[in-house]
């Protein structure tokens, strides 16, 4: 059986889900129209989006694939390429942090070590690229809140509270430049990948600024 994790680019952008595929929960700020945009125009504002970031900051997004087929992935970028993380009432995300944007492993592969794999891209990814933290807005609500992974969760994992909110904290984990930290940290993302924490969810349903 074949498995590997390339980056993720406009090449294979349509490997994605398609409720991620089409979703700009993330890419939209908090003025965007709250209405869905139709499906054609979402993949199109999807991939301006992925190009900018690609060529601005670079890599921002990880694919597993297994046996040819897409099976899960990570996306993750700095507060400056994330519009609607300034939507949130514990924003903003740190400036020498990266925002963890939604990840994910399909069920049947959860077993497999896929979850393992894409930890393992992500910190070699971000370690060499000076990045100090990953951050994470929280959800103190359902788990139906989509993109929003559960504080709780997070916090079992080794995220920290840094700006405490009864809805939505923001959490962070510490980068450091140890040998431990690099077990602590894709131990913590193997187990976000390997749980169904992370799904796609339209801007209509999502209004952290209203009480």
């Amino acid at each position: 059986m074949s498995r590997r994790v390339v980056p993720l680019t406009l090449d294979n952008l349509d490997d994605l889900p398609a409720t991620c595929r089409s979703c700009l929960f993330w890419e939209l700020g908090p003025l965007a129209d709250p209405e869905p945009a139709p499906a054609e125009e979402a993949r199109l504002a999807k991939e301006a989006w992925l190009s900018a970031t690609l060529l601005d900051w670079g890599s921002c997004g990880k694919l597993a694939y297994a046996n040819g087929e897409p099976v899960g992935y990570a996306m993750f970028a700095p507060p400056g390429f994330v519009p609607r993380a300034m939507s949130f009432p514990t924003s903003p995300v740190s400036g020498d942090a990266v925002l963890l944007l939604n990840a994910h492993v399909v069920p049947r592969w959860r077993a497999g070590g896929i979850g393992r794999m894409l930890a393992q891209a992500v910190a070699a990814e971000l370690v060499p690229r000076g990045v100090k933290a990953i951050e994470a807005f929280g959800s103190t609500g359902p788990a139906s809140q989509g993109c929003l992974m559960p504080a709780d969760y997070l916090r079992s994992v080794g995220f920290k509270t840094v700006r405490p909110h009864p809805a939505y904290p923001r959490l962070r984990m510490e980068l450091r430049s140890t040998v431990s930290w690099r077990y602590d940290v894709e131990y913590a993302l193997e187990r976000i990948f390997g749980t169904n924490v992370g799904k796609s969810l339209t801007p209509a349903r999502f209004t952290p600024g209203k009480p």
